[in-house]
């Protein structure tokens, strides 16, 4: 679905004249360079989940002569997420602390934690544009998850207990990359870009007014 599928869609686009929005992923680097990823850094896929994005991504820049390929990270919204029982990590860090008197969450892996309305939002300053590419889309700024959910229980004024999780106290099932913060140096460039810090976006998603 990811490689196949977004090849499909490329030639299709293409035949039809189509503009064709592809929505790709942090997961195409392995976290090495321990600072922003820019478009013009090499990928290096650290999973299968990142290499079919990848390959995905190729097939759309190689065929589809009018493409925006998006890729974006960390990303919270209103909809539920199936493939995470329904929660996004904003809602499944309200639920814990409802539920249990501590919660550990790890300090070890860094991005950028991105509402689903920015960036719908960026989509479509893109898709007016006829700047076709490759971006980077997630807002401003970066975090490690740790970070993340101490500013959610902050805004929310949420009592409870926030540790860091221990080494391999949550192993991954596969290999992911600790750090795949993406600066949006493209947007920036074509003077597209339209995000907000990170905080500031989770501040409207929980509702929460600047004080």
């Amino acid at each position: 679905m990811n490689a196949i599928g977004a090849r499909n869609l490329a030639s299709f686009a293409k035949e039809s004249g189509a503009i064709l929005v592809h929505i790709s992923t942090d997961y195409v680097f392995d976290g090495g360079k321990k600072a922003p990823y820019e478009e013009t850094d090499a990928p290096r896929p650290l999973n299968a989940y990142g290499n079919t994005k990848l390959a995905g991504e190729y097939y759309v820049r190689s065929i589809a002569d009018r493409h925006f390929v998006v890729r974006t990270s960390a990303i919270y919204g209103k909809s539920p997420c199936r493939a995470k029982g329904g929660l996004n990590f904003v809602d499944m860090m309200l639920k814990l602390a409802t539920e249990r008197s501590e919660v550990k969450v790890v300090d070890s892996e860094f991005v950028s934690p991105t509402p689903t309305a920015d960036l719908a939002q960026q989509i479509v300053t893109l898709g007016r544009s006829e700047q076709y590419g490759l971006y980077h889309a997630t807002s401003e700024g970066s975090c490690s998850w740790y970070e993340f959910a101490r500013e959610i229980f902050d805004l929310t004024n949420t009592t409870v207990k926030l540790n860091i999780a221990g080494p391999n106290e949550f192993p991954a099932k596969v290999p992911r990359p600790k750090y795949s913060v993406l600066e949006n140096a493209a947007l920036k460039k074509q003077g597209l870009n339209r995000f907000r810090p990170w905080s500031e976006g989770l501040r409207s998603y929980l509702g929460v007014t600047q004080s």
